[in-house]
């Protein structure tokens, strides 16, 4: 064919994208196109806005790499801001096209806009889909994705038992396009009408969009601070760069692959060591493909208050309960830490993650639905399958579901021994000891006084009676 239109969805780099190799070896001219599409920012309809400040920059860094890496190589990624099937229509009648190739992804929106796409298209036109984010090939699976197991270890033990992970493609060494295209310039966040993000100097990393910052990230992570040796032995932590590898933001922007991250945890094993440590980080990988593959299978029931399960609970919906959640104002230290955090910084740890859920769903009884859509406007490295697959377990609605809680308190005091995690979060606390960090509630009038902290004045009541709620959860899962 002459000239093809790849269109880059979450795929946005060139090392190991079959969808840019695929098109660059059967096409003589490529035109690259990225794809403003309003309908991905705006409010949710569980009232969190889609996209917030930090995935927003992430993104448009991530863009501005992208073209740039193009450009190296004698192309371009064109930017146009509009629906997905009106610009891509657009772009394929003004150049002629004979075949547009694309990523493919699995949840309920991304299905909907690649079907409009294709719509969209002429008859004469070839929609060519490729599969691109995940560790295992889709058509590699021993069991087809309708019909594999809802729980993860064994989906898992069947796959690893199966299933090669297929070698990364090259880029492609040069890339023509047609004269005379006008490129389009890549929106500002001003120009998208969402708020710039804070800047914090707490901040674990600083996360900057792109496949070659991420690549730094790798080589930093990996090569040049060993870390992968010791990974399962420090993942929980809850400070600092390198407690964790923290790749997530560019896998789910789609800047690094999968198979090529494998590969490097495989040369690290040749080079360095192979231990449980350095399996843990595939482990994880295969978590977050398994989440991929169950969103094709269930689809929206991953939406719905009762998820997958069609569990049937009174979720509450009080929004001023949900606003002092957000906002990092329970009362209870180790939730509100997290969560200024998030605020700050677009992040937080595993461990975070599980526990603000648990207090949200499980404590507070709140629509989960509300929090996945609160972490989907505020992660930098927000992926629909993982979050909301994360979520609904948590919730006890999705898959593995957990049959208890997360006691927020013993957490803390378990994972933040010397309270140090909630004392950088939350300043107006720093004075205390921490037994006192963590349950300020338990001082009295005196030791109030001597630590100069007042309840309700320097720091919230908490909104529940964090203690004996646990208690109740506690008595309800032995019954």
């Amino acid at each position: 064919m002459h000239t093809a239109v790849v269109w880059f969805r979450d795929d946005l780099r060139l090392d190991d994208n079959p969808t840019v190799a695929d098109a660059a070896a059967q096409a003589t001219e490529l035109v690259p196109v990225y794809v403003v599409d309003p309908r991905r920012r705006g409010q949710s309809e569980y009232g969190p806005e889609k996209l917030g400040g930090h995935r927003a920059r992430f993104r448009r860094e991530a863009i501005l790499d992208l073209r740039q890496s193009l450009r190296d190589l004698g192309g371009e990624l064109f930017v146009w801001e509009g629906h997905a099937e009106a610009v891509v229509s657009d772009i394929v009648e003004t150049v002629d096209a004979d075949a547009v190739f694309a990523q493919t992804k699995p949840a309920t929106e991304e299905i909907e806009r690649e079907h409009a796409v294709k719509t969209a298209l002429p008859g004469t036109v070839d929609f060519e889909r490729r599969w691109t984010h995940t560790l295992y090939h889709i058509n590699d699976l021993p069991t087809p994705y309708d019909r594999i197991d809802d729980t993860f270890t064994p989906w898992r033990k069947e796959a690893e038992d199966v299933v090669e992970v297929r070698d990364p493609v090259p880029a492609p060494e040069s890339v023509s396009i047609p004269a005379d295209l006008p490129p389009g310039e890549i929106p500002t966040l001003s120009d998208l009408t969402v708020d710039s993000p804070p800047e914090d100097d707490r901040s674990v990393l600083s996360f900057e969009g792109g496949e070659t910052p991420g690549k730094r990230r790798v080589d930093s992570y990996i090569w040049e601070g060993d870390h992968l040796r010791e990974y399962k032995q420090t993942r929980n932590g809850l400070l600092g760069a390198d407690y964790s590898s923290k790749f997530s933001p560019w896998l789910a922007a789609g800047c690094l692959s999968p198979r090529w991250l494998h590969r490097e945890i495989q040369r690290y094993e040749d080079d360095r060591v192979a231990n449980e440590d350095t399996y843990w980080l595939v482990f994880e990988l295969l978590w977050r493909d398994f989440f991929q593959f169950q969103f094709l299978k269930h689809g929206a029931d991953f939406f719905a208050p009762g998820g997958i399960r069609g569990v049937e609970k009174e979720w509450q919906r009080d929004r001023e309960q949900f606003d002092r959640w957000k906002r990092g104002e329970t009362g209870v230290p180790f939730v509100d830490a997290n969560m200024r955090e998030l605020n700050r910084t677009g992040y937080m740890s595993n461990r975070g993650r599980q526990n603000v859920a648990s207090f949200l769903a499980d404590a507070l009884e709140l629509d989960w639905r509300w929090g996945a859509a609160y972490f989907e406007q505020q992660l930098v490295d927000y992926d629909v399958a993982s979050n909301w697959g994360n979520w609904a377990y948590q919730a006890g609605v999705g898959n593995d579901s957990r049959d208890s809680h997360f006691d927020v308190l013993s957490q803390a005091e378990y994972y933040d021994d010397d309270a140090e995690y909630v004392r950088t979060w939350l300043p107006e606390l720093d004075g205390l000891p921490p037994k006192y960090a963590h349950r300020p509630w338990q001082m009295s009038d005196d030791e109030r006084a001597t630590y100069g902290v007042e309840l309700g004045v320097d720091y919230p009541r908490p909104m529940i009676d964090v203690e004996a709620r646990y208690s109740e959860l506690a008595s309800d899962s032995k019954g």
